[in-house]
């Protein structure tokens, strides 16, 4: 099946962000997701710039223009990426009505802090636990016919 992409503007340049990055690539059976590290200084993206949204921004937060050409920030961007790739588990954590405003709250602290955290060794913890939850999905699919290939080498790791 070909599923129109997801672009997902990322802080390479993060730790934390770059495992969760990865084990979401890892995820992405479909190939849905178009990963864009905008971490490099004087980094600029045309699909980005027609939107008006320069580098600061995509470094300030997550930024995901999703399939249907909209853009989603912060938490919702989050949402939208796991629902892309079918880890609706931790979409549906995100996008929980009682929650959300909690994560919209606390959201912008950890963009602001992400390279400090990210040093505190949280960075594992965060990657097994969404890795997890990506191949409980996987299993998931598959016993409704839907089965990913094989397992990512780097799936190997936890």
């Amino acid at each position: 099946m070909n599923r129109p992409s997801v672009h997902v503007f990322f802080d390479g340049s993060c730790p934390l962000c770059r495992a969760e990055i990865g084990a979401l690539a890892d995820a992405d059976a479909e190939g849905v997701l178009r990963l864009v590290d905008c971490s490099a200084p004087g980094f600029d993206d045309v699909i980005a710039r027609e939107a008006g949204i320069g580098r600061d921004a995509l470094m300030a937060a997550l930024h995901v223009r999703d399939a249907d050409g909209r853009w989603r920030i912060g938490i919702e961007a989050f949402e939208a990426v796991y629902r892309a790739v079918g880890i609706e588990s931790v979409a549906r954590l995100w996008g929980h009505p009682r929650l959300k405003p909690l994560w919209v709250r606390v959201y912008p602290w950890v963009a602001r802090n992400r390279q400090r955290l990210s040093r505190l060794g949280i960075t594992g913890l965060f990657e097994r636990w969404v890795r997890r939850e990506a191949r409980r999905a996987a299993a998931q699919r598959c016993t409704v016919g839907v089965c990913p290939g094989p397992p990512a080498a780097s799936d190997q790791r936890d």
